[in-house]
């Protein structure tokens, strides 16, 4: 491949720019760019001006942070664990059949804790749920809105209603609401503190707790749960998102086939 055709290819998906030079530095080609009207902020300097330096490459600093001898060509994809399952299925597939495609890595994660992963470099892309993940400060494509459930144990009287509200669910007094750690904190209520996604199953099943999960979650459920819609519950929009300075090739062909699923 020439370097028009790798300019081409990385920076097709994304606004125009007008490219002003390329330099192959050996682990990375650095290509300079200006906006075609307007300046812009340099993600390597913050300088702001008429270009912007754009790397096409995982840079030290990143690869650093990954483990030592491991392939280049390769993705970390933060998801939270037990949602979307069907979609990350189709999604890993599709890429797989890809010419040259980069070998991926599934890191789950517990709740919202996909975007810490994208900050500090440990994960490339994420699947997070709007409005649960806040989307600030990332690029991003929706790619699936769905509904909620309430998960039950399967002997509970609830379990046998074909809806439920909110309200049905957060005021169970035998049926405490889990509680989940969000940045490092639990948030106060009579409910288990979670851990993770087995905790929570086999608490579910002995009638402990409940938890409410965006339908996907369907996937994981044990013979002693039962699922069932929570018909006021705001929709959950799954996206793919990544950091907003990176131009990964191997980023944009796995944003490209996630859009087309």
């Amino acid at each position: 491949m020439d370097v028009n055709e790798l300019v081409q290819m990385v920076f097709s998906w994304i606004s125009p720019l007008v490219i002003e030079d390329v330099v192959d530095e050996g682990e990375r080609v650095v290509v300079r760019a200006r906006t075609p009207k307007e300046t812009a902020v340099c993600p390597v300097c913050g300088g702001v001006g008429a270009c912007s330096r754009l790397l096409l490459a995982d840079s030290a600093r990143r690869a650093g942070r990954r483990s030592a001898g491991g392939p280049r060509n390769r993705l970390v994809l933060a998801v939270k664990a037990a949602a979307s399952h069907e979609l990350l299925h189709k999604l890993l597939d599709a890429y797989a059949a890809e010419p040259d495609a980069a070998e991926i890595e599934v890191l789950p994660s517990g709740m919202c804790e996909q975007g810490e992963l994208l900050r500090d470099g440990r994960a490339d892309v994420a699947l997070m749920h709007a409005p649960y993940n806040s989307l600030a400060g990332f690029d991003s494509q929706e790619l699936l809105t769905e509904g909620q459930i309430a998960i039950l144990p399967a002997g509970h009287p609830l379990a046998a209603h074909k809806t439920l509200s909110l309200a049905d669910v957060t005021d169970i007094p035998d049926l405490p609401l889990a509680r989940w750690a969000r940045h490092g904190t639990y948030t106060p209520g009579p409910g288990p503190e979670i851990h993770d996604q087995t905790q929570l199953a086999q608490l579910i099943a002995l009638g402990r707790t409940t938890a409410v999960f965006i339908d996907s979650a369907r996937a994981w459920l044990w013979a002693e749960h039962t699922a069932v819609p929570i018909t006021d519950a705001p929709p959950v929009v799954t996206h793919i998102a990544w950091p907003a300075h990176s131009r990964s090739l191997a980023l944009a062909k796995l944003i490209r086939t996630a859009t087309q699923l």
